[in-house]
């Protein structure tokens, strides 16, 4: 294996969180390399709801907001504390150079960005381009590069992260068409690979999607809060959350046995009033939360309990679910559906009216709502763990840094929509930060890549992850699929770059080194106290908690400011 070439920076992934590093890196002058095992690939390009939200500081009205508000709503016990200000402060000037970019971010007549709220957020500061925001970021990010003319590598996937002495020294990159592997000397790497996908089997993530985080993990990087997901009702056929829309307009749930005996199974446990109400508060309650397992969470622990008898899930939008009548709904839920013209009629009629987008996508995959049932699952839907970084988004290996959802920059909760701002936020972070430490290339003698690859079975691994380690953990099944990956890892054989079989075989590796450092952490995070505050840090599966960095006091003064500003940025 020889090295093909050198480079400052080499940035894994070409999503939201990639494409922003290679543009800022770019624009700041530091000499990067995107590498993509497919540009079109990844969640970014190919996930979204029925309006996916883009979370933001308040752009509109008369409701008042700030940095340190944001920051404080983004804080939770068990997170830090200087990653909440710093997704605050480049907020706004993330968003901002998206809408310069072209995605169509609505505005009133004034030019206001009017917003919408979410879980776990005070105010109206969510917005949204529509049901493929993120796509339309990674379409406007990528002719942000392709003018800078940002140097590419396609179809090429990152095997392994090489340290030296100081840290990072290069990267091993498999050229997937030619099933060869070559070296890439460089000072930075920055991970935006997304959140692990490949580790559940009921997954909303696209197929496309399943990220690298063993290569931080096996680089020496530590975890943080990987405990810590996002479950939710998504379809299986064509994997969507059906979040938002397609809940506020109360669909009828049904069950569907062997026999084909057909149950209306929620207004069964619930009764009818109490059934309309939760599935319209789960559009906005979207994801499963323990603290709302009466409330609008009970619809996932009911569909999950149906599953769980073998039976399928569907949503029906042609038919109203039982009882369902205007003045049988809350008062929240028929004063929105009011206000939106989308009170009476078919649960199909309701979500045209609401937001046709969302019918229209379904039918891009082949799936009608106008005349198909959508048959759902609880998925995992969002990682709100990942690598452990700090304020500037670097690991605890000297020179990589991770982006996007690869970082764990979340807690148990976070407002919906965060994690669009927090891939804006983190990519310019990194790449302030690699421009400002001029690290420079290592040059010494390098370890040989020597790969010890299991063989494939990732999709009972898959299985078993999402039976004893989904949102109702097994704590007994949890061990010993622990010690299973363990036993596999140990045992596993090298494989030839050029076999066949090697990338499928590098997937695997990855996701089980993933699962191993996860199952790690939720065992810990099972066998303690539910109320102990901190991040929960990870390393080799070895877990301790440690206090949450707090929100820093900083010095406003202007004129300080701008001292320090000249001065670290070698300005006259």
């Amino acid at each position: 294996m020889n090295t093909e070439r050198s480079v400052h920076t080499v940035v894994i992934g070409s999503g939201c969180a990639g494409l922003n590093a290679a543009d800022t890196l770019t624009a700041l002058g530091i000499d990067c390399l995107l590498v993509t095992e497919e540009m079109n690939a990844g969640t970014s390009r190919n996930t979204g709801s029925d309006k996916q939200t883009y979370y933001k500081l308040s752009l509109a009205g008369d409701e008042p907001d700030s940095v340190g508000d944001l920051a404080r709503t983004l804080c939770g016990e068990d997170m830090h504390g200087d990653l909440a200000l710093a997704e605050a402060a480049l907020s706004a000037p993330c968003f901002l150079k998206l809408c310069a970019l072209g995605v169509p971010f609505p505005t009133n007549a004034y030019g206001e960005y009017a917003g919408y709220q979410t879980d776990h957020d005070t105010r109206r500061r969510a917005t949204s381009a529509g049901p493929l925001t993120s796509n339309m970021m990674t379409e406007a990010l990528e002719r942000a590069i392709r003018e800078k003319h940002v140097k590419v590598l396609d179809r090429a996937m990152a095997a392994r992260i090489v340290t030296g002495p100081e840290g990072v020294a290069a990267v091993d990159v498999l050229l997937r068409d030619e099933r060869r592997l070559v070296r890439i000397r460089c000072a930075c790497v920055i991970l935006c690979t997304g959140g692990p996908a490949h580790i559940y089997r009921d997954s909303v993530y696209p197929e496309s999607q399943h990220g690298m985080s063993g290569l931080a993990f096996s680089a020496g990087a530590e975890g943080a809060n990987l405990h810590c997901w996002q479950y939710g009702l998504a379809s299986v056929a064509f994997r969507w959350n059906v979040s938002g829309s397609y809940q506020q307009v109360i669909p009828r749930y049904v069950s569907v046995d062997a026999e084909g005996v057909e149950r209306e199974f929620i207004a069964d446990a619930l009764g009818e009033s109490d059934a309309l109400s939760r599935i319209f508060l789960k559009g906005y309650q979207w994801p499963f939360d323990p603290e709302k397992a009466e409330g609008s969470s009970r619809v996932d622990l009911l569909v999950k309990r149906e599953t769980d008898l073998g039976r399928r899930v569907y949503l029906d939008y042609l038919h109203n679910p039982r009882g369902y009548h205007p003045e049988r709904l809350s008062a929240e839920a028929a004063g929105y559906l009011g206000k939106s013209h989308a009170l009476d009629g078919r649960p199909i009629d309701r979500l045209l009216r609401l937001n046709a987008p969302a019918v229209r996508l379904y039918q891009d995959h082949g799936i009608d709502l106008t005349r198909d049932r959508l048959e759902i699952r609880v998925c995992a839907q969002h990682h709100n763990g990942g690598v452990a970084v700090d304020a500037d988004w670097q690991t605890a290996v000297p020179g990589l840094y991770a982006c996007g959802e690869a970082a764990g920059t979340f807690g148990r909760k976070r407002p919906g929509g965060s994690a669009l701002n927090a891939t804006q936020a983190g990519a310019v972070r990194a790449a302030q930060a690699i421009a400002r430490s001029r690290r420079p290339l290592y040059e010494g003698p390098l370890p040989e890549t020597g790969w010890r690859l299991p063989t494939g079975v990732l999709a009972a691994f898959q299985a078993e992850m999402s039976r004893v380690a989904a949102f109702q953990p097994d704590r007994e099944g949890m061990r010993a699929l622990m010690s299973r990956i363990c036993r596999t890892l140990d045992s596993a054989s090298p494989a030839d770059p050029g076999a066949d079989d090697f990338e499928p075989r590098l997937l695997l590796w990855d996701a089980l080194v993933t699962q191993r450092e996860v199952l790690a952490a939720m065992l810990y995070a099972l066998d303690e106290d539910s109320a102990t505050p901190g991040v929960l840090v990870t390393r080799n599966g070895d877990n301790c908690r440690v206090p949450a960095r707090p929100i820093p006091d900083r010095d406003l003064w202007f004129e300080s400011v701008w001292r320090t500003y000249r001065e670290s940025h070698q300005l006259t």
